[in-house]
């Protein structure tokens, strides 16, 4: 289980402005600043941290679990408005698994950032 992840990125200020609207819906906030440049977010606890980078940052993949397709709409909107560019709309994405719900953006450095909810898993066969 993953406890938390931190982004590097060039314009720390212009990341968290990003996120603190592109990850509203899915209850993501502030939680701490303990250094400049440097926040701690999530819903219930810091698990998304975002840090100055040295040098230029490299680019990830971002997977957020939403609650609901509707969460998943929201945060795609939210992070469009939020300056996020599309990278994949709202859908269906059955070659991952048949109720695989996602959407997906760059942030201002180039992660692909998606928020993903996977409805009712059936488990798999033995």
């Amino acid at each position: 289980m993953i406890d938390h992840l931190k982004l590097h990125a060039a314009d720390p200020a212009r990341s968290r402005a990003f996120y603190e609207e592109a990850l509203r819906p899915l209850g993501y906030r502030v939680f701490m600043e303990p250094a400049p440049g440097v926040v701690g977010m999530g819903a219930k606890r810091p698990d998304f941290w975002i840090a100055p980078a040295d040098g230029a940052p490299t680019t990830a993949h971002l997977a957020f679990r939403a609650e609901s397709e509707h969460e998943v709409d929201a945060f795609h909107a939210a992070a469009l408005a939020a300056g996020g560019t599309d990278n994949g709309a709202p859908g269906l994405r059955p070659h991952y698994h048949q109720n695989y719900y996602g959407a997906f953006v760059l942030d201002p450095d180039g992660n692909n950032v998606e928020a993903v909810y996977h409805g009712l898993m059936q488990p798999e066969a033995e």
